[in-house]
């Protein structure tokens, strides 16, 4: 009985948590008066007055630029995670639940005080019993619950919200959906630990990079227990420097490694941000591997496909590599991507292979494929923003080392070896198998289509897209052809109405056709006004 009635008073108390977290968020959204719009900026606030879960939710958000526009992705750049660190005994109560016995038996010591604080976890230096110097990864304790509360909380906020701008823009339900997936898997550092033992798999012949030592007796879902790194920021360069580091160099093979993540391996760190890559030794080293992109070998090669087009000055290669990489809401309007992708191709001209700034074309063609209603791969979406931040480390070191020369480097050499030569070649040589065949049936085709034009049974179908200035000056066309039709029935009927004596009669005429001269009047003065006043759209 006594346990019935503990579990009845947790379950209140869970339940008024629950609708004080309610009033709270109400309370938040009211104060920005969310029924006016929510800007960029204006979500970012709301996102920092909701406290460390919603800045996290935010910071996953500002990587969905699939889901979310470019202005709103930009401006959740610039939240920041740092929290106050929970109590030393918060700590060794997670560390000892996750390890099943005291925290002595394992290490020596374990510093107080955190390197760093966040929102899901903290990082507490310490010694192992055998001497390792190590850092402890801690989960936030309850913040599963916390997050899976107030998540739950937004989709009923969601429910209860009037149209605004930023609903009309994005499914938000789709957009919490996602974004509960992504941070269910970046709290469980089994995840984690997966990654970085994938990683430093794939890259184990790459003598400049490392990743941290993992200590899986330790490993959980809550805690894990790495190598301490101590080095520099990738984007340090006045300790670099110090130290005697040639920084084309660090900038360099920084690029390549990112590149081969990428365009080998299709498995990449997806926030290579600086504080994420450390210098060690003359090695860099890659952290905190909660997030990572993947790209299959086909999404691989039709990035390589896009971005070839676009220094070819290739629409039609772009527009297939678009078409084949997305999933679309609708049906295609393949007019309008091409006009899209035209304009894209204004942008940068013919712009040599190594003058492209590989990220800005990147995000450039996400927003064609969004504003064409495309679903990108979310892999591409994690690489254009993966590619923004190297590309900002890379300023800070060495701006004059152009990232695009490298990549090109880098797939040249991919290009003639593994096999990879063979495999174009024989690709190639489909191609062109295919299209001797489709050549030796062109007289076939020519000779069916003149005897059909013969019989008068050849059938030809236009799609014709007008421009939006022939669109507008066509509909003012009929619109005022329309209305002149309507003053010269009115003023034809009016005359024939004013040669008979009806009744009543105005200012010696009959009424009915004083009525039609008048109307007849004020449609010729609306045309004028309308001519002289409207803008052109």
């Amino acid at each position: 009985m006594e346990k019935f009635m503990g579990r009845e008073e947790k379950e209140k108390k869970e339940k008024g948590g629950y609708g004080e977290r309610l009033r709270e968020i109400t309370a938040v959204l009211k104060k920005h008066a969310i029924t006016r719009g929510v800007s960029p900026e204006k979500l970012r606030l709301i996102l920092e007055d909701l406290g460390p879960t919603y800045i996290k939710l935010g910071q996953i958000m500002s990587l969905r630029s699939d889901i979310l526009p470019k202005r709103y992705c930009d401006e959740l750049m610039k939240l920041c995670s740092d929290v106050p660190p929970m109590p030393f005994s918060q700590v060794i109560e997670v560390l000892e639940e996750s390890m099943g016995c005291p925290w002595q038996e394992e290490f020596q010591h374990i510093e107080q005080k955190p390197l760093g604080a966040a929102s899901i976890a903290q990082v507490h230096r310490a010694t192992l019993k055998t001497g390792e110097e190590v850092v402890i990864k801690v989960q936030r304790k309850g913040i599963y619950e916390t997050m899976a509360r107030d998540i739950g909380l937004m989709h009923k906020a969601v429910r209860l919200m009037p149209p605004v701008s930023i609903k009309g823009m994005v499914d938000l339900n789709m957009v919490l959906s996602e974004l509960w997936t992504v941070t269910q898997e970046e709290m469980n550092f089994l995840t984690e630990a997966a990654n970085m033992a994938e990683f430093a798999k794939k890259n184990k012949d790459v003598a400049f990079v490392k990743v941290p030592i993992l200590y899986r007796e330790y490993i959980s879902p809550h805690i894990l227990v790495m190598e301490y790194i101590d080095g520099f920021a990738v984007n340090d360069k006045a300790a670099l420097l110090a130290n005697g580091y040639d920084l084309n160099e660090v900038g360099t093979k920084y690029v390549d490694n990112f590149i081969k993540q990428v365009m080998e391996d299709g498995f990449f760190h997806a926030d290579p941000h600086p504080g994420n890559v450390r210098i060690q030794d003359g090695k860099i080293v890659w952290i905190d591997m909660g997030m990572m992109g993947r790209l299959t070998e086909h999404d691989r090669q039709l990035i390589a496909e896009a971005i070839e087009g676009v220094a070819m000055n290739n629409i039609g290669k772009i527009q297939d590599a678009v078409l084949a990489l997305g999933e679309f809401k609708g049906k295609p309007d393949s007019s309008k991507l091409y006009e899209d992708i035209r304009g894209l191709m204004e942008k940068y001209g013919t712009a040599d292979m190594g003058n492209i700034d590989v990220a800005e074309v990147m995000v450039d063609l996400m927003e064609v494929m969004k504003e064409n209603k495309i679903m990108m791969p979310h892999g591409l979406t994690m690489l254009a923003r993966g590619l923004t931040h190297v590309e900002g480390g890379l300023a800070e070191i060495c701006p004059d080392i152009n990232m695009t020369q490298i990549a090109a480097a880098r797939l040249k050499e991919q290009l003639f070896s593994n096999g990879n030569w063979k495999r174009e070649i024989k690709k190639e040589g489909k191609n062109l198998a295919w299209s001797l065949k489709r050549a030796v049936d062109i007289p076939s085709l020519a000779a069916d289509f003149l005897q059909g034009c013969m019989k008068g049974q050849t059938k030809i179908n236009l799609d014709l897209h007008a421009s939006d200035d022939l669109a507008w000056l066509l509909r003012r066309l009929v619109r005022n052809i329309v209305m002149g039709l309507w003053v010269m029935a009115l003023l034809i009927s009016s005359s024939i109405i004013c040669t008979t004596n009806m009744q009543p009669r105005l200012w010696g005429i009959p009424a009915l056709g004083a009525f039609g001269y008048v109307f007849a009047f004020i449609i010729v003065l609306y045309v004028f006004i309308k001519h002289f006043f409207s803008g052109k759209k």
